[in-house]
C-alpha cells in the first residue's frame, strides 16, 4: 500500500548520502520532496504541514549539524515523526475486569466489518480467549449468513437469533448476546453492526442505541484504507455522532496511497489498533506504529516476520529437526516438505520477503515472484514414494518420469529439484561436521569463495596457483601446526542446540527456478 510513498522517500534520502554536511538548501530541498511525497500519498494537508515543519526544525538544529552522518540523522528524524503521526505507542485492546468484554464494530457498508469480525475473533481465539460473534447487522441482505460462514471458518460460535434481511431488532439482539455469553462462558463478545453507503441520522441513531444497550468496552471504527481522504472525513463524523475508541484499517494490501493511515490518528486523536492485510483470516495483525514507519522507510519489519514464523512453525517439529542434525541424520525431502508447508502458512512469499530491510529496491522482482512455486515443488515431493523421499539417489530415469507425470511437471523440474537438494544436503553435512557455513573466506564452500568450490580469479584474470598442503619447511612453523592439529583432535564436536538451528540459504533457494 505504501509502495509509492516508500519509493519517493527512499529516492529523497538517497540524494543525501555521501554528504558530510547538510546545508540549509539541502534540508529545504529534502523537506520539499517529503511534502510532495506525503501529498501524493493523499495525506491530509494539516498533517503534512505539521509533519514537515517539525522535520525541518529538527533537521536545522544541532542534532543534525553535529552528527557524524547527517543523512542518517535526517532519516532518523523522519522515522520518529512517522511513528508519532501513526500513533506513537502500540495500543492494545482493553479487556473488562468482569467478563465478557464487549467489542462493538462500526463503519460504513463495504468497509469489511463482517470479515473483520471473523479475523478479530480468530486472532483472539489464538490467544486462548473464547469469543462470540453477534449478528446485529440485520439490514444488509445475507449479512447474517455471511457472518455464520465467517464464524465457521474461524471456529467461533455465532449468535444470530434473527434472520436479518430487514427483519429483527439489532438492539435486542446485542443485549441478548451479552446474556448468552455470560451463560456459555464466552469472555469476549464481538458485535457486527449495520452500515450504510453514506452516513445518515438513521445509522447514527441505531448505533447509539446499540452502544447504550451493551455499554461496550471498546468501540472500533472499521475504515477502508483505500478510500483516502474520505476515510478521514468518515472518522470525524463517526467521532462526532457516536464516538469510538480505536480504528481498524482494512484492505491495506490494496494499491491505495496510504493517506488514511497517516491522517486518521492525527485528525481524530484515536489510535489504530489493528490492520487487515489480505482476504484470508490470518491476514490480520496488531498495528505497531514503529514497525509501519520502518516499512514505509524500507527498513523492514523483522519483528512481525519473527512473530509470524513463531505462529507457523511447530516447536516440536523444530526440535525434531534439530535432533536429526545433531545425531548426524541427513535432511530429507520429507523434512523439506514440512518446512515448505510451514512457510506457506506464513502467507505470501512476496509479503514475507518485503519485510526484510532493504527490499525496496527489489519490488519489481518481488512482484514477479511466482507464488505457485511452493505448490509445484510440493507436488513433486508428494508424487514420490516414502523411500524416494528418504533417499533421492534411487531416482532413476523411469522413476523421474513417473514423478513428473504424477505432479503435472516436466522431468527437467524433477531433475532440478533433486540436484539443488543434493547441494543443500552437502551444505548441511559440512555444517554438521563443524566446518561452518560454506562460502566464507578460508572455509569450504560455494563456487567463487575462499576454501572450496571453483577457483576464483584475481584482478589480473589469472587463476591463483593451487596452495600446497604439505608440512611447512620451517621447523618452528611445523611444530606450531602439529600442536594445533593435536589440540583440534582432542576437542569434542559441537552439538547444535534446537534454538540455534536454521535452514541454510541453499535450502531456502530450493523454491527458486
Amino acid at each position: 500500500m505504501f509502495a509509492s510513498l516508500s519509493d519517493r522517500l527512499s529516492a529523497t534520502f538517497r540524494n543525501l548520502r555521501g554528504k558530510g554536511r547538510l546545508s540549509e538548501a539541502d534540508i529545504d530541498e529534502t523537506v520539499r520532496e517529503i511534502r510532495i511525497a506525503l501529498l501524493d500519498a493523499d495525506v491530509a494537508l494539516p498533517v503534512v504541514r505539521a509533519f514537515c515543519a517539525t522535520v525541518k526544525e529538527r533537521a536545522l538544529s544541532a542534532e543534525v549539524s553535529g552528527a557524524l552522518n547527517p543523512a542518517q540523522q535526517v532519516v532518523k528524524i523522519v522515522h520518529e515523526q512517522l511513528v508519532e503521526i501513526l500513533g506513537g505507542q502500540t495500543r492494545r485492546l482493553r479487556f473488562a475486569k468482569h467478563p465478557p468484554t464487549v467489542i462493538l464494530l462500526a463503519g460504513l457498508q463495504g468497509a469489511g466489518k463482517t470479515t473483520l469480525a471473523g479475523k478479530l475473533a480468530a486472532h483472539l481465539r489464538e490467544q486462548s480467549h473464547q469469543p462470540l460473534l453477534v449478528a446485529a447487522d440485520l439490514q444488509r441482505p445475507n449479512a447474517v449468513d455471511q457472518l455464520r460462514i465467517v464464524g465457521e471458518r474461524a471456529g467461533v460460535p455465532v449468535f444470530a437469533p434473527e434472520p436479518g434481511n430487514g427483519v429483527g431488532d439489532p438492539v435486542r439482539v446485542a443485549r441478548d448476546a451479552v446474556e448468552h455469553a455470560k451463560v456459555h462462558l464466552n469472555d469476549i463478545v464481538i458485535v457486527d453492526t449495520a452500515g450504510r453507503l453514506a452516513i445518515d441520522s438513521e445509522l447514527m441513531d441505531q448505533l447509539r442505541d446499540v452502544r447504550d444497550a451493551v455499554e461496550p468496552d471498546e468501540v472500533l471504527l472499521v475504515v477502508d484504507a483505500m478510500i483516502g481522504q474520505d476515510a478521514v472525513r468518515t472518522a470525524e463524523e463517526f467521532q462526532t455522532g457516536v464516538g469510538f475508541d480505536g480504528v481498524v484499517l482494512t484492505k491495506l494490501d490494496g494499491d491505495a496511497r496510504g493517506g488514511a493511515a497517516l491522517s486518521v490518528v492525527n485528525v481524530t486523536g484515536r489510535p489504530i489498533i489493528f490492520a487487515s492485510t489480505g482476504e484470508k483470516l490470518e491476514d490480520f495483525e496488531a498495528f505497531h506504529p514503529d514497525r509501519m514507519a520502518s516499512r514505509i522507510l524500507d527498513m523492514g519489519d523483522v519483528m512481525t516476520l519473527i512473530e509470524q514464523a513463531e505462529r507457523a512453525f511447530d516447536a516440536e517439529q523444530a526440535e525434531r529437526m534439530a535432533a536429526k542434525v545433531s545425531k548426524g541424520e541427513d535432511f530429507t525431502l520429507e523434512d523439506f516438505l514440512e518446512q515448505m508447508q510451514a512457510v506457506k502458512k506464513m502467507g505470501s512469499l512476496g509479503k514475507l520477503l518485503g519485510m526484510l530491510p532493504g527490499m525496496g529496491d527489489m519490488k519489481a522482482q518481488l512482484d514477479q515472484l511466482d507464488e505457485r512455486e511452493i505448490d509445484r515443488v510440493s507436488a513433486i515431493i508428494q508424487s514420490m514414494t516414502p523411500a524416494e523421499r528418504q533417499d533421492p539417489k534411487i531416482l532413476n530415469a523411469s522413476r523421474r518420469q513417473r514423478i513428473a507425470r504424477g505432479s503435472g511437471t516436466e522431468v527437467s523440474d524433477v531433475n532440478s529439484l533433486v540436484e539443488r537438494f543434493g547441494e543443500a544436503q552437502k551444505m548441511m553435512r559440512q555444517m554438521r561436521g563443524g566446518k561452518g557455513m560454506p562460502g566464507m573466506p578460508g572455509m569450504p564452500g560455494m563456487p567463487g569463495m575462499g576454501g572450496g568450490g571453483k577457483k576464483s580469479k584475481g584482478r589480473s584474470g589469472r587463476t591463483p596457483a593451487k596452495a600446497k598442503k604439505g608440512r611447512s619447511g620451517n621447523p618452528a612453523r611445523r611444530a606450531q601446526e602439529e600442536q594445533l592439529a593435536a589440540q583440534r583432535a582432542t576437542e569434542a564436536p559441537v552439538t547444535p542446540e534446537a534454538t540455534d538451528f536454521e535452514l541454510p540459504d541453499d535450502v531456502k533457494k530450493l523454491l527458486g527456478g
